[in-house]
């Protein structure tokens, strides 16, 4: 039986993948975190545990990566582990940046004991999207061979071989480790979308295990192709895959989503969360690399590769280690791979209300803030940003009622409540009832109301604020607007006026009318932050709220929203999700989380309710947003995929739309995208004072890290629209049977409709 024992421990391994809540500079906490998930990997049984990307500074340090201090502390940070023992008996890869030579790079640090096998340098770099890894790390060349790396201070103190030696160097470039019973390696985050990524070399040299410390943020239906890649890799090249990421706000716009994974020849064993609370979540699973040998030995592609891969070998190079790391004795022996699972996916509708939430929460606890306050307008998007608070009330009560003692720790701090009332069983009902007190004590929501908003809306903010359990405001901003007014009035004898107010629709009124509106809207920009100000003071509460903003990414890239409106705030979790895709996702919180009024505000127009309000037998404002645009939600929606994901201009734009519009006639379909550019451009300048949105969407226009473009365009597009009119002329018409084809406007006709906003300043009245 010792035997039989013996030669199982020889192929048996268990392996862990972890989430770490990491937060950029915080060194201490993140120190304590990875420690923790040591501690609970060993604890499992695990001889390999696998760390996220740059795990011990944070991911998202961005310029501070330039500074001595955060490669000098995340190396302190990795010797305090060694003291602590977090690689005792296990085999420890942890991301951190090292400075080798002249340059800086991210690496992965093998750690076994006290001893550093291998530091393995990142070769692909990210540099696109919103990583700008280029910046601040080298690229490693893949068949640069191996280097001698002499220690820092930081760890020669600390850093001893197995027989008690000090050690003073260590191998620094691509490699793997070899063991006495299995071989690992590591492909870091960005390798493993390359062409050639490295999984494709360790697999052709008999690396068993091969992992994946990750820094990936969340994106709206993402996360399928990142899995997809995982499962490919390893069903083509067989071999175990682990994948660790960081998960929650680092300190950016990016929530990091999580979800580790343990693969076994491209079958999935191990799925940890995408969105929770956690702080440290680890997966575990016991693997028998015989069957990852067998594997590939049955595939005569791989055996046929492997045979000829002089090249891959003498890029890859293999650290020896004469240690057998073996199931730890008092732990039950496996006595195979563990079973495979299913993937377990979010939809759509869940990733825009969790992520959101959980980016939240953590900027509520980590700023010190006492809450959220939101002008609360009854429409859509508002109700948006408010069902995410909500969702975040409900996750916070719900790990707190299951006792997970950092998130509980937390809601105490910051809403006071009675411990007892933190205490009770896990039901539905007292999740329900501490999500309400929870809200009640963080979240403040108001109605600023005028002369121009409807019964309905007023009626509807403060039906969805009750079913949240948000602590609500009625307000009225006609006073503030109306000194503005009278001040302009005083100094310039003139008073501006609606355009429905006079029935003229010259520039001139134009001008006013826009300026009416615009008046109303910064009017509620302030008042918001003097309440949040305030509020706490009123309330007998201590510290400040932070300003939420209720933005889509449509209109921001439309440039429909007034500058320093109330969409300027500190925060906006809605800042890059559709309008689309924010209806379903109040759809399924209204059936999930019975958030009923939100059914009544998703079936309702959407409004700036800005003008006066003309008679209406539903209620409902006249003024709505789309007839304002000049275009549906639907069509920005393709518009900004187009602009940003396909990366078309106005001619490659309307190419791809009279494929895919059969509905419209390419004149219909050229004035739509004349009209869509020439507002693009007179509102671009909009885009440099967004505020810091949740990122969700590939087309996000935010101008400050991901949509790098000019803000000052000449909105004519002259050359780019005469193409336009030529594709427009020379295709042919293909209506559908039922004649449903529309012809647009006239190039000519749709210039004169802009010829108010393309007129140079000096020929237009100055508001």
């Amino acid at each position: 039986r010792s035997r039989k024992r013996r030669r199982n421990s020889a192929t048996m391994i268990r392996v862990a993948a972890v989430n770490l809540n990491q937060w950029a500079l915080d060194f201490e906490g993140n120190f304590q975190r990875s420690l923790q998930s040591c501690r609970l990997a060993r604890a499992a049984g695990a001889r390999y545990r696998l760390g996220p990307e740059l795990e011990l500074c944070g991911y998202g340090c961005e310029d501070h990566f330039l500074e001595a201090d955060t490669a000098q502390h995340s190396l302190e940070s990795l010797a305090r582990l060694l003291r602590e023992g977090a690689a005792e008996e296990m085999l420890v890869d942890v991301g951190l940046p090292i400075r080798h030579g002249a340059a800086l790079y991210n690496c992965r640090v093998f750690v076994l004991d006290k001893e550093i096998l291998l530091i393995r340098p990142k070769m692909a770099l990210a540099d696109n999207g919103n990583y700008r890894e280029g910046r601040y790390f080298a690229a490693w060349p893949s068949d640069r061979p191996l280097e001698e790396f002499v220690l820092p201070e930081a760890l020669r103190s600390v850093c001893r071989f197995s027989d008690g030696r000090a050690q003073r160097v260590c191998p620094f470039g691509f490699g793997a480790v070899k063991l006495r019973n299995f071989c690992v390696g590591a492909e870091i985050c960005e390798e493993l979308w390359t062409p050639a990524a490295p999984h494709i070399d360790m697999g052709l040299a008999g690396v068993d295990v091969m992992g994946n410390g990750s820094g990936s943020h969340h994106q709206l239906r993402k996360l399928n192709e990142r899995i997809d890649l995982m499962l490919m890799a390893t069903k083509r090249c067989g071999g175990v895959y682990l994948y660790s990421n960081s998960r929650g706000c680092d300190g950016g716009r990016l929530y990091f989503d999580g979800c580790a994974l343990i693969i076994c020849n491209g079958k999935l064993l191990a799925q940890a969360s995408q969105f929770s609370m956690r702080d440290v979540e680890v997966v575990t699973a016991s693997v028998n690399l015989e069957e990852v040998r067998s594997y590939r030995t049955s595939l005569p592609c791989i055996s046929r590769q492997a045979a000829n891969s002089d090249k891959q070998r003498a890029a890859l190079r293999i650290i020896e280690c004469d240690r057998t790391l073996a199931p730890p004795s008092s732990a039950p022996e496996p006595l195979a791979t563990d079973p495979p699972i299913e993937v377990y996916m979010h939809s759509p509708e869940e990733e825009c209300a969790m992520g959101p939430a959980c980016w939240l929460w953590d900027y509520l606890r980590r700023s010190g803030a006492a809450g959220y306050f939101l002008p609360l307008s009854g429409g859509a998007d508002s109700a948006s940003t408010a069902t995410i608070v909500g969702v975040m009330c409900r996750l916070a009560a719900r790990y707190t009622l299951h006792g997970v003692e950092e998130v509980k720790r937390d809601v105490e701090r910051i809403t006071k409540l009675d411990p007892a009332e933190m205490s009770k069983p896990p039901t539905v009902e007292n999740e329900v009832a501490l999500s309400k007190k929870i809200a009640n004590a963080v979240f403040h929501t108001c109605y600023m109301g005028s002369d121009n908003s409807s019964a309905a809306t007023n009626h509807r903010s403060k039906a969805l604020a009750e079913d949240i359990g948000a602590y609500h405001l009625t307000i009225r901003i006609d006073d503030v607007a109306s000194a503005v007014v009278a001040s302009f009035t005083e100094v310039t004898g003139n008073t501006p006026v609606f355009m429905n107010g006079n029935g003229s629709s010259s520039a001139t009124d134009k001008a006013q009318d826009l300026a009416l509106q615009n008046v109303q809207a910064r009017s509620r920009m302030v008042l918001a932050y003097f309440y949040a100000q305030l509020l706490p003071w009123q309330r007998k509460r201590s510290g400040f709220l932070l300003v939420l903003g209720s933005g889509n990414v449509d209109e921001a890239l439309r440039g429909y929203l007034t500058k320093y409106d109330c969409s300027s705030a500190d925060l906006n979790p809605i800042g890059a999700i559709s309008k689309v895709d924010l209806k379903r996702m109040l759809y399924w919180a209204a059936n999930h989380y019975g958030y009923k009024t939100l059914l009544e505000i998703v079936s309702a127009p959407p409004t700036a309710e800005l003008r006066p309000m003309e008679k209406s037998e539903n209620g409902e404002h006249s003024q709505t947003d789309e007839a304002d645009m000049g275009m549906t939600y639907d069509e920005l929606g393709v518009f900004g995929v187009l602009r940003k994901i396909h990366r078309c201009g106005p001619v490659s734009m309307m190419k791809a739309l009279v494929r895919q519009w059969h509905h419209l006639s390419p004149a219909s379909i050229a004035e739509k995208v004349k009209r869509f550019f020439v507002y693009y451009g007179i509102n671009r300048h909009k885009s440099c004072t967004l505020t810091p949105a949740y990122h969700a969407e590939q087309y996000s226009p935010d101008d400050n890290r991901f949509d790098l473009r000019q803000f000052l365009y000449n909105v004519k597009w002259d050359w780019q629209f005469a193409k336009v009119d030529e594709i427009a002329a020379g295709t042919k018409q293909e209506c559908p049977p039922d004649g449903g084809c529309k012809r647009g406007k006239g190039a000519d006709e749709l210039t004169r409709e802009f010829e108010d906003e393309l007129e140079p300043p000096s020929k237009k009245q100055r508001t």
